[in-house]
C-alpha cells in the first residue's frame, strides 16, 4: 500500500469546511490571509449551482453539465470588515474560451454568502471602457453591479431559483 493518501478516502466538503476554518483563525490571529480563496470558490460555485468540474487545466473551471458549452471561469472574493472599500477581483483570462464569470463573495469567516454570474460578451464591453494597464481588473462592485445574482444562503433555503 502507498503511503500516499487516497483522494478518495477524504471527505472533500469536510475539508472545506476545516479549510474555511483554518484560513478565518489564521487570519483573526495573524491579520494575513491564506491563499485559499480560490480553491474555495471553485468548489462552491460548482456544489451550488450543480456545475460539473474540469478534471483538466483548458483555462476555465466548470461546465453546465445539461450543456457542455456553456463553461464557467469561476473567482471569489473575500469581504473582511474594515478592508479597502474598492476589492478587486483580479485579472481575468480573456485568451481562454469561457462564457461565463461566476463570482463567489465570502464573509470573513470564509462563508459563501452570494454567488454572481456575469456574461463574458458584459465583461467585454467593460473592458472595452478601461484603460490598457487595467484591462481585466475590475472592482467586486462592478461585477455585481453587471451580474446577474444567481445564489445566496436566502434563496437557497427557499427553494426558489435565482435565474
Amino acid at each position: 500500500m502507498s503511503e500516499k493518501a487516497d483522494k478518495n478516502m477524504y471527505n472533500i466538503a469536510l475539508l472545506m469546511e476545516q479549510t474555511r476554518l483554518v484560513a478565518a483563525d489564521y487570519r483573526n490571529t495573524t491579520g494575513q490571509a491564506l491563499p485559499v480563496t480560490a480553491e474555495l470558490a471553485r468548489f462552491d460555485a460548482i456544489d451550488k449551482l450543480d456545475l460539473r468540474k474540469m478534471d483538466v487545466d483548458l483555462g476555465y473551471d466548470a461546465v453546465n453539465p445539461n450543456n457542455l458549452e456553456e463553461k464557467f471561469l469561476i473567482k471569489g472574493r473575500v469581504i473582511f470588515k474594515g478592508g479597502k472599500a474598492r476589492q478587486k477581483l483580479g485579472q481575468l483570462q480573456m485568451d481562454v474560451e469561457w462564457n461565463h464569470l461566476l463570482v463567489v463573495i465570502y464573509d470573513a469567516e470564509y462563508t459563501p454568502k452570494q454567488i454572481y454570474r456575469v456574461d463574458r460578451q458584459i465583461i467585454e464591453k467593460e473592458l472595452e471602457k478601461s484603460p490598457s494597464d487595467k484591462r481585466g481588473s475590475m472592482t467586486v462592485a462592478k461585477f455585481k453591479a453587471i451580474g446577474k445574482l444567481v445564489w445566496e444562503p436566502e434563496l437557497e433555503s427557499s427553494g426558489q431559483p435565482a435565474s
